[in-house]
This record gives C-alpha cells, sequence and structure tokens, in this order.
C-alpha cells in the first residue's frame, strides 16, 4: 500500500511527445520542447511574468509586465504581488501558489520574483526564481532557476 500516492498526468505517460515550448526557446537553432507537465507548468509561468499587456494578440489583459517595471524610480513589490497571484490563477490554474517573493534593486535596476508552488494533482512542491536586469540600460535579459530554495 502506498504511503504517500501521487496523480501521474496523462501527459508524463508517453516521454515520447512533446506537450510544448520551453525557455530559452531555442537551443541550437531549434525549439527547446517540454516533455513532463511540470516543466510545462513552469515555462507557462516565466512566460506569464515576461509577457507585457497588450503584446499577446486577442488577450490585452494577458501578462505581468516584469520588464516594464526596471525603470521606474520606486517599485512597489508589494503591490505586485497580487497582480504575480490574479495573473497566474486566470491564466495558469494548474498550479496551486503557496508563496511569492519579489525584490527591486533600484541602483542596479535589477528585479527578482520567487514563486513557491505545487502543480495540482502531483503535489510537488516547486519553486522558480526570474531575475529581470538592465544590461547597459539599453538591453533586457532575465534568467531564472528552475529549481530554488530545497524544492
Amino acid at each position: 500500500m502506498p504511503i504517500n500516492p501521487r496523480n501521474i498526468n496523462p501527459n508524463d505517460l508517453n516521454r515520447n511527445q512533446a506537450i510544448g515550448v520551453a525557455f530559452p526557446l531555442l537551443s541550437d537553432g531549434e525549439f527547446t520542447q517540454t516533455y513532463l507537465m511540470k516543466d510545462q507548468v513552469k515555462a507557462n509561468i516565466i512566460n506569464v511574468l515576461l509577457t507585457e499587456r497588450g503584446e499577446r494578440v486577442n488577450q490585452p489583459t494577458f501578462g505581468v509586465g516584469l520588464k516594464s517595471l526596471l525603470f521606474e524610480q520606486h517599485v512597489n513589490v508589494g503591490g505586485l504581488q497580487p497582480e504575480i497571484e490574479r495573473q497566474l490563477e486566470i491564466y495558469v490554474p494548474d498550479i496551486e501558489l503557496y508563496d511569492v517573493k519579489g525584490d527591486f534593486d533600484s541602483n542596479n535596476h535589477t528585479l527578482k520574483v520567487t514563486l513557491i508552488y505545487s502543480v495540482i494533482g502531483s503535489g510537488e512542491l516547486d519553486a522558480i526564481e526570474v531575475n529581470v536586469d538592465a544590461d547597459n540600460t539599453k538591453y533586457i535579459s532575465f534568467d531564472y532557476k528552475k529549481s530554488v530554495g530545497g524544492y
């Protein structure tokens, strides 16, 4: 008898069939693909966080737009948390969000957002950290850690 049974998403059973597209989008000239539901959920979260409002066709309210906050004098990180929660509730309903942490460094124009969540059904706790910064105030770049904080 299993002690901690967990559900397996049917999409995870066939490892030869890609579910979606991952970040970074291109690797060696080809799209990076996801084969597990938990990886696709992470890609969806990154997509919601980095997409600017109005950028997505026919979905004008989609996206948090973290990049647009870099050159603000003061970013209300506390006000950012409810917006992230609202966007993820609408556009990534596959997760249960436990914590959202944000940190903004106005001197270096760096914004760091950390999310702790679990994929509904599997119950696995995971975290993602997205860092958005400005390189030479000309280009906006980002990087992310797929799992942080020991999850």
